[in-house]
């Protein structure tokens, strides 16, 4: 015998059940429920808070229920914001409540980026992204950028800071800013007040601002964390309980060249050593701590040294390849020390392979490990001091001019064009940035007359000795583009773009030192092969680390530069001739510039600096392990074995006072010398 259930109770049960409302909006909890790292995680699992109690905070912070309406996330590169900020973010919101959300990024190819190897994957696998967005399967490739709902009921846009016509147009009610510290702007306006204004007409909007930092002054996330409530996650002391936070002053005062092993923190109560081994267990008490009480909005500096998936010995190793105390030679799993103490790499850094690490730039380090702005040099040293550093040195401690020195180099060339002259800087370039100024000449032509071209073609055919009489030939040659363009690029062409490569000072302060340039392709859509050899420059950056490093008077000390005597005091008034300014644009936005010291100074000196410079940097001056330091040095610090002295000689040493090397080098013949390792590792370099 069966029963008719009451009609009037099923639908009064429906209508309560609708009208329940949904359950308050947690961006922890959607993180539990929805992100499983995969076994190439070094954290592989369902996601655990316990692991990332630093997130909690930020996460209620960006509920839809919390009535701040700016958050700023400021911090180093690779310790999951995508996965476990920007991500839950979006999911938890678009789950929650009827939304239109923009995520901008600084470029288009960024914006590409993030849609297909991040927010795809997770929205094919997270649980709540399928239910909001569906799985993407199948999906009009051309949508991407704009995805709807499944209900249709919300969109989420995604955009580049470098396209104003993809921030304008519909109001956003969740606007994210993701690598805020590379949005440039442009003629059409700020790119960051145009994604704010997306979010204008709501009242209960939230913007979410998250970048590692830049370059002080002009950071667009250092300038956004500083009007913040500029909060610091504290920790407590394993030992005495004393709260505080985790700061690289603190690191870096317990860093030993021959112990980076044992890096550590150190209490500020008790005095007592805060170790890798207590981390987990410290972060998991942690909290949040406001700096700056009186700031308009919560603000999080987060950085390496919590981060679960790091080692606080694999900071202190970066910090020590960074400054020289250290080698890891290639093809080796072996990190030696500066004191020769040998320690297995897989204990000093989780991190460290076989494979050859490249040399870090001081920025990348700040920046990328640190979460801090680095702040360059905005000044030149006096050029007086520059030069008398080398007139007044001690007899045999400087070359002299047109002399290379005896050990590993690059040796490269920076030229600059002008109406009536070519002007020419030969530099060499060695280990930990180190680098020696050879000469400078003035050739009385232009570029696009036969005398001028002719002589640039004799400067590569020319050999230039050592300290011990090896001759060498330059290795790259640099040459401006930016002027008589189509005379540089008829010249050029006729030599290999492993020896000559043409450049372009470029007005962007932020990206990477060198990039190829853009050119129209080909019908079949190949970019011309002759354009290859073309770069543009971050001569912002250039002339930022050059000021930095002739500012280092301690010959061994990294990046130290050492000038040759007689090069004139012109030269020196040349390469000393701008300072940075910091300056508000039209937008508002602070930018700074490189303007000369005094108009009537000239600044060839300085520009050919950085074109050699780049030459160097495109034969692997940054990115050339120890080990073939050593090859090159083994090369070049070698006396040939048939060197006749003639009349110009008397300066050089006799080959009796090689160093070690020479038994096994002075044996191969001249033709095979020229033809060596450094040969090899250029064609390599150039493909």
């Amino acid at each position: 015998m069966g029963f008719v259930a009451s009609a009037q109770r099923t639908v009064c049960a429906a209508m309560a059940r609708a009208m329940v409302p949904p359950p308050p909006p947690n961006i922890t909890r959607w993180c539990e429920e929805n992100i499983e790292f995969d076994e190439r995680s070094p954290i592989s699992g369902e996601f655990d808070i316990s692991r990332f109690e630093f997130l909690r905070e930020i996460h209620e912070v960006l509920s839809p229920e919390h009535p701040c309406r700016e958050v700023t996330l400021r911090g180093s590169a690779q310790w999951g914001k995508t996965v476990s900020v920007i991500q839950p973010t979006l999911g938890a919101w678009h789950e929650y409540t009827p939304l239109d959300s923009l995520i901008v990024h600084p470029t288009g190819s960024a914006a590409s980026e993030w849609v297909n190897n991040k927010w795809m994957p997770m929205r094919r696998q997270a649980p709540g992204l399928i239910k909001v967005f569906g799985s993407g399967r199948g999906e009009n490739r051309d949508n991407i950028f704009n995805q709807e709902t499944l209900d249709l009921n919300g969109s989420l846009k995604v955009a580049s800071s470098g396209s104003p016509a993809d921030l304008t147009g519909t109001s956003r009610r969740l606007v994210i800013m993701d690598d805020l510290s590379k949005f440039e702007t442009s003629d059409k306006g700020d790119p960051e007040k145009l994604a704010e204004s997306r979010a204008s007409g709501f009242d209960d909007a939230k913007l979410l601002r998250v970048s590692t930092s830049l370059i002080k002054g002009t950071c667009r996330i250092t300038i956004a964390y500083e009007r913040s409530d500029k909060r610091l996650f504290n920790v407590p002391c394993p030992h005495c309980g004393f709260m505080q936070p985790l700061t690289w002053e603190n690191f870096k005062a317990s860093l030993e060249p021959e112990r980076l092993h044992a890096a550590h923190f150190t209490c500020e109560s008790c005095r007592s050593a805060i170790r890798h081994a207590d981390k987990e267990r410290i972060v998991r008490q942690g909290r949040w701590v406001p700096g700056n009480p009186h700031g308009d909005h919560p603000g999080f500096h987060l950085w390496r040294a919590y981060a679960p998936q790091r080692d606080w010995a694999s900071i202190a190793v970066e910090y020590a390849q960074m400054m020289g105390w250290t080698r890891l030679e290639a093809g080796s799993s072996t990190l030696t020390e500066a004191g020769g103490e040998q320690k297995d790499a897989a204990k000093a850094s989780k991190t460290a392979t076989a494979k050859p690490i490249k040399a870090q730039v001081e920025q990348v380090f700040w920046n990328d490990v640190l979460g801090l702005p680095y702040e360059q040099a905005t000044d030149a040293p006096d050029w007086e001091k520059l030069r008398d550093r080398a007139e007044l040195a001690e007899p045999g401690t400087v070359m002299d001019l047109g002399v290379l020195p005896a050990t590993g180099f690059i040796f490269a060339a920076g030229v600059d064009c002008q109406d009536d002259r070519i002007e020419v800087q030969l530099v060499a370039f060695g280990a930990n940035r180190r680098r020696w100024v050879i000469d400078y000449r003035v050739i009385p032509h232009h570029i696009g007359d036969d005398e001028g071209r002719a002589a640039l073609n004799a400067l590569l055919k020319q050999e230039w000795r050592t300290q011990l009489g090896l001759r060498v030939a330059i290795d790259i040659l640099a040459i401006d583009g930016g002027a008589y363009t189509d005379d540089v690029w008829s010249w050029a062409k006729s030599h290999p773009w492993g020896r000559v490569i043409i450049v372009k000072g470029g007005s962007t302060e932020n990206g990477p030192l060198m990039a190829l340039q853009k050119f129209d392709r080909r019908k079949d859509g190949k970019v011309k092969r002759a354009q290859k050899r073309a770069f543009n420059l971050n001569v912002s950056s250039l002339k930022a680390g050059l000021y930095a490093h002739l500012g280092k008077e301690d010959p061994e000390e990294r990046g130290y530069a050492q000038f040759a005597v007689g090069l004139g005091d012109e030269y020196y008034r040349m390469l000393t001739s701008e300072h940075r300014v910091l300056s508000r644009n039209k937008a508002g936005v602070m930018t700074s510039r490189w303007v000369l010291v005094e108009p009537t100074r000239r600044n060839e000196a300085l520009d050919t600096m950085n074109y050699a410079e780049a030459a160097a940097l495109r034969a692997g001056w940054a990115s050339n392990t120890d080990d073939q330091w050593d090859a090159i040095a083994a090369e070049r610090g070698a006396a040939p074995p048939d060197v006749q002295p003639d009349l110009f000689d008397g300066a050089l040493v006799a080959p009796a006072a090689a160093t070690e090397h020479n038994d096994t080098r002075a044996a191969r013949p001249a033709s095979k010398r020229k033809a060596g390792r450094l040969s090899d590792l250029l064609r390599k370099q150039n493909g």
